[in-house]
């Protein structure tokens, strides 16, 4: 006779290990939020707006506050991997739809995670005093790069956090040099302070080039919605999300606007724009005798952590949906030894190596990082004013109303060419929509073939409380 208990024990797939606490977490928003943007893409945003650089990233911080809202009472009424394309799930049932959410924000992180890929070769080149400015050399340590992400990824999540708690600390300790420097440049008289309210918007008017920069800046404020989607791998997510994410949310905005300032107070607009290390530039005339190199070392690290966060919330993502049937079963694939799920670690990787071999440089893939996320941004404040009418048992945060609304119309307007966002950023979305529409059908065929549906959400699967380690 079977014991199909045994049997049932044994073939039970093994879940995700919660090693998040309070403290981690807040390393892991604020490590994701503080890179690539701030380290990289401060001069482009001065390119658009002159000496108001600190603007745009105030604007952009301001509409990310009010979507954290919105992903503040989702996440802890619905603590599950899948984020938002679990949230437009509940709220919309529509397959397709869930589909191509799950697919613009896996998108967006991968986007993001090349992006990262592309500075940090800058960054190394400028560590390391090589001339790598090629694109062949570029592509090849981007690609060894994202190799290495790869190989953390698949040995856990509790080392990947561990690391990410590593290069927080080192990114955090390259912002603050800044912010010193700034605050040494004023006491001592230096630089020139009189720029932060400098406009140079070109042909634009001030309000055009200040929106134009913060769908740039934008992308320097992304990440907190990276957290959601380790809401499985937290304790007791529902309780510990709202204070953790406002304050880590609140912390950087407040570290990006005095770097700014500190930046185009110490190095004029123009020149602050000028390739892929601002920051360096800043080091440079602010203190002379600080050697270069090592704030070098700091913004390669910065970059790094990145995009390991990234990689980390794409295949987490994937992993999610696929456990939900929305995507094919083998996505979800958890390996028995490491628990972590290894299918969808390959799969991002993979599609990563495309990106950074085929496409473009870090403005294009920012912006298009930006464009896609504040898509998802709408459709989630949407969302959750759709699923007040879905209550659930466990208490949970609750948003004022007036937030949700005010967050899809902001996001929503970012995301139109009245902000006279590049055209080469829409191509870009729309190349990778594409494939994710192909993606959809070769989906839908194979669970129609083998006759698979996704899975009904029940009310038991929603509390998050799986077993704490």
């Amino acid at each position: 006779m079977t014991d199909t208990g045994s049997e049932h024990t044994k073939t039970e797939e093994p879940t995700l290990k919660r090693v998040m606490g309070p403290g981690l977490l807040l390393l892991f928003i604020v490590g994701d939020i503080l890179g690539t943007g701030i380290y990289s893409l401060t001069g482009k945003v001065a390119n658009e707006v002159g000496g108001v650089v600190w603007l745009p990233f105030l604007v952009a911080f301001t509409v990310a506050l009010i979507t954290a809202f919105s992903y503040l009472e989702l996440v802890t009424k619905y603590p599950q991997a899948a984020g938002a394309a679990l949230y437009t799930h509940k709220a919309f049932g529509i397959q397709f739809i869930t589909f191509m959410v799950a697919f613009a924000v896996m998108s967006s992180g991968i986007t993001s995670a090349s992006t990262a890929s592309r500075a940090f070769a800058a960054n190394f080149s400028s560590a390391f005093e090589l001339d790598l400015k090629t694109g062949v050399w570029i592509t090849v340590i981007g690609l060894l790069f994202m190799s290495a992400v790869a190989a953390i990824n698949f040995r856990g999540v509790g080392e990947s956090v561990k690391l990410n708690v590593l290069l927080t600390c080192v990114e955090l300790s390259g912002l603050l040099i800044i912010v010193f420097i700034g605050m040494w440049a004023l006491g001592v008289g230096d630089g020139d302070f009189g720029r932060v309210t400098e406009f140079d918007t070109g042909d634009r008017t001030a309000l055009g080039g200040v929106i134009a920069a913060t769908t740039l800046a934008f992308f320097a404020m992304v990440g907190f919605e990276d957290s959601v989607n380790m809401a499985e791998e937290c304790k007791h997510p529902s309780k510990i999300f709202p204070k953790v994410l406002l304050i880590g949310l609140i912390t950087t905005g407040i570290i990006y606007i005095l770097v700014s300032i500190t930046a185009v107070a110490l190095v004029p607009p123009d020149q602050l724009g000028e390739g892929d290390t601002p920051l360096i530039k800043v080091v440079e005339a602010g203190a002379p005798s600080f050697p270069t190199d090592i704030f070098a070392y700091i913004s390669m690290f910065a970059v790094a952590n990145s995009a390991l966060i990234n990689m980390l919330m794409a295949s987490r993502l994937l992993y999610g949906m696929a456990r939900q049937g929305v995507i094919p079963k083998a996505l979800g694939k958890v390996h028995p030894t490491r628990r972590t799920p290894y299918v969808a670690i390959v799969f991002t990787t993979l599609l990563a190596f495309g990106l950074i071999t085929f496409v473009g440089e870090v403005p294009a893939l920012g912006g298009t990082t930006a464009l896609l996320l504040l898509g998802v941004f709408t459709v989630v404040n949407i969302a959750v004013l759709v699923l007040r009418k879905d209550p659930v048992e466990h208490s949970h945060f609750k948003t004022p109303t007036f937030l949700p609304i005010l967050g899809a119309v902001s996001c929503g307007f970012l995301t139109t060419p009245f902000t006279d966002r590049p055209n080469e950023e829409y191509k870009v979305a729309g190349i990778l929509l594409a494939i994710g529409v192909v993606l959809w059908a070769i989906t839908w065929y194979l669970n129609k073939k083998t006759g698979a549906e996704p899975a009904q959400l029940k009310p038991e699967e929603l509390t998050g409380d799986g077993p704490v380690n």
